[in-house]
């Protein structure tokens, strides 16, 4: 019994201390002191959880600053890249002066042909130099001897390429190598641009038929009628259109400051306010051409005088200083003539002249009109200029330079030949050119003219090449010179002279 009650107790005494020690451990005094401690990490995490919070304005303006900087790092690059850019571009220069292209609505639409070829692509630069037509040639040809020479040079008619013959690229195996099309062109309009041992060396742009010009308002004045605009067809009085009847009308058409006429013996050669007839912007070969085509140099390389040239001669020199009806140099030169020139200048009845003519009439005050060569000896002949541009064989980018050239000759032609004058070698193109002339001068002039006009071209050429080119032209101009300023030259005498003198320069 005694070891039961004592094993009872011991027991219920464990049983006891237990208690105690599981009620001490759930305590609300112990809950609220140990509380306090375990707020103090909280607060210092949220603290932690802050701190974050405040940097993140930090990083953002870091991150802003390094895509700033990386944007600018790109820009730099990007113009560093166009830098570089321009640096390959290949640059290929213009050169105008051996034909038109010198005044300033031609120099304004060639320089907006420039910037719109330069904005189209973005491999070649083209840089235009353009100078005047008097010293044109020789500061080519310096360009070309010192090495310097540009890459085109245009527009140039026949007589202009002549004086460099042997200098131009032959583009046919440039355009094979392209790809380029010439069957947008008639084919004879390519063809003549084939020289002999040379290749082809042009592509065609322009066309400049001649004719005359008239001022209808001195035809009026005088009570005369308009000369013919169809060939073939007489005067109005039932007479043939010719020289005779050309020289007719300009002496009526001449008159001094007291009003009488050149066939009226009042009349003051000395006094002249108002010529009949002038042969405008031509050398003398073009001013005999009007006459039949031909030329001072024959197959065999002789200096020639043609017959029908000397004619010619005679009646232009009889015009000058026995008639004076057309203008000495004195008077060309004058006041009365010189501005801004002398069909422009109002005081002039007749021009004969080429098509390109149209740049230079925007100051004339009085309506004109064109008509059809006269006849000489039965024929009538309407001198032709062809302009284009060529390549010069020494250019080291001939891939680049036809690109430019056949620019000029397709999408910048229109521009172009509106203020050169020139008819579109692309008959597709001739309705939209005369229209334009139409808005130019809106008073009916009948271009009919200038399209018949093409089927009386000088054959051959006035334009035509020569053996030492440069130095036989500027002997025949000082002939020409010589013609327009003296009136006591003996012709003959001086045309024997100037035949000696040529063959010399042919035989150099």
């Amino acid at each position: 019994m005694r070891k039961s009650s004592i094993l009872m107790l011991v027991l219920l005494l464990t049983f006891g201390l237990m208690l105690v020690a599981c009620g001490g451990s759930t305590a609300p005094e112990e809950t609220v002191e140990e509380a306090a401690p375990a707020a103090e990490p909280a607060a210092e995490e949220e603290v932690m959880e802050e701190e974050p919070a405040a940097e993140e304005p930090a990083e953002e303006v870091a991150e802003e600053e390094a895509m700033e900087e990386e944007a600018v790092e790109e820009e730099a690059v990007e113009e560093e890249a166009a830098a570089e850019m321009a640096d390959e571009k290949v640059v290929i220069r213009w050169f105008i002066g051996l034909g038109t292209g010198q005044n300033a609505e031609q120099v304004e639409a060639q320089e907006a042909v420039v910037a719109a070829f330069n904005e189209s692509q973005d491999h070649i630069e083209l840089e235009i130099e353009i100078v005047q037509n008097d010293v044109a040639y020789d500061t080519l040809a310096t360009a070309m001897a010192s090495g310097d020479a540009p890459d085109i040079v245009g527009p140039v008619g026949v007589k202009g390429s002549n004086a460099f013959s042997g200098s131009w690229l032959d583009m046919q195996p440039v355009i094979d190598a392209t790809g380029y099309d010439l069957g947008q062109f008639p084919q004879a309009t390519v063809d003549f641009y084939r020289v002999e041992g040379e290749g082809l060396i042009g592509l065609p742009f322009g066309v400049f038929p001649s004719f005359l010009y008239y001022n209808r308002a001195l035809f009026d004045e005088a009570g005369l009628e308009y000369p013919p605009h169809a060939f073939g067809e007489p005067y109005a009085d039932g007479d043939a259109w010719d020289y005779d009847k050309l020289r007719e009308l300009a002496m009526f058409l001449t008159v001094d400051a007291n009003g009488a006429d050149a066939a009226s013996a009042d009349f003051d050669a000395d006094a002249i306010e108002q010529f009949g007839y002038i042969n405008q912007w031509t050398d003398f070969r073009g001013a005999m051409s009007q006459f039949g085509a031909g030329n001072v140099v024959d197959a065999s390389g002789t200096a020639v005088m043609p017959d029908h040239w000397m004619q010619g001669l005679q009646w232009t020199y009889d015009a000058l200083w026995t008639d004076h009806f057309m203008p000495s140099q004195a008077y060309q030169d004058s006041e009365l003539l010189s501005t801004p020139n002398a069909f422009a200048s109002g005081n002039v009845a007749m021009a004969q002249t080429h098509l390109w003519f149209t740049c230079c009439l925007g100051e004339m005050a009085e309506e004109w009109d064109i008509a059809v060569m006269p006849t000489f000896n039965g024929a009538p002949t309407a001198k032709l200029h062809a302009d284009t541009f060529r390549i010069l064989n020494t250019t080291e980018h001939a891939e680049e330079a036809l690109e430019v050239l056949t620019y000029l000759v397709g999408e910048g032609s229109a521009d172009l030949l509106q203020v050169y004058g020139g008819m579109p070698a692309r008959p597709e193109d001739t309705d939209a050119f005369f229209a334009g002339l139409d808005e130019q001068y809106p008073f009916d002039v009948d271009w009919q003219v200038a399209l018949d006009s093409l089927d009386y071209p000088d054959n051959p050429s006035h334009e035509g090449n020569m053996p030492n080119f440069q130095k036989a032209d500027d002997r025949i101009a000082a002939f020409n010179s010589l013609i327009l300023a003296d009136a006591t030259l003996d012709l003959d005498a001086e045309v024997t002279t100037l035949l000696s003198d040529l063959q010399t320069t042919f035989d150099e």
